[in-house]
Parts: C-alpha cells; structure tokens; sequence
C-alpha cells in the first residue's frame, strides 16, 4: 500500500471518528439545553452507549494504524469534558429546585 492511500485512508478515518464524536456531542449539547438528564436515565443510557461506541471505533482505527493514539484520547477527552459540564449543570439545576 503506497505511502499517498495511507494517508488518504487515515484521513478519512478520522473524518468519520469526528462526525461520529459531533453527532455524540449533539446529544450533549440538547441535554445542556433542556438539562432533562436527570429526569431521563434513559437517555444518559443512550449517551454512556454512544460512547462507548465511539471508544471501541477509536481503538479499531488505531489498532490499523489509521489514526494516532493521541488523536483518538483528543477527541474522547474533548466529548468527556462536555459531559462532565453536562453533569455539572445538571447539579446545579437540581440544587435550585
């Protein structure tokens, strides 16, 4: 395989990790909005799967030396400290009612 279709392939890859990780961070981003986690543990389910997900796809692009270890741990970390903002939030609505 030439030197030109890793790099291509590689690419691409983290293209796809990345929409994965912005569709993940959609879901966050409606939870901030509407801040209704803690009256819907079905959907903290939902969003613990995504991830999940999202981890096993990054260490499969990994593993075929598609991408970067570090690229991967950067995506996670940033989808992570949205979550962690989430909870937060969630906190400090919870101590206002």
């Amino acid at each position: 395989m030439s030197i030109e279709t890793l790099s291509g392939q590689s690419e691409k890859a983290y293209a796809l990790l990345k929409e994965d990780a912005q569709k993940i961070l959609n879901l966050i981003e409606v939870q901030m909005t509407n801040l209704t986690m803690p009256q819907c543990p079905l959907y903290e389910e939902v969003l613990d799967t995504q991830m999940f997900g999202l981890s096993r796809e990054i260490d499969f692009a990994i593993r075929l030396s598609l991408i970067q270890e570090e690229e991967g741990k950067q995506l996670l970390d940033q989808l992570e400290k949205q979550l962690s903002a989430l909870h937060e939030a969630c906190l400090r609505e919870n101590k206002k009612a």
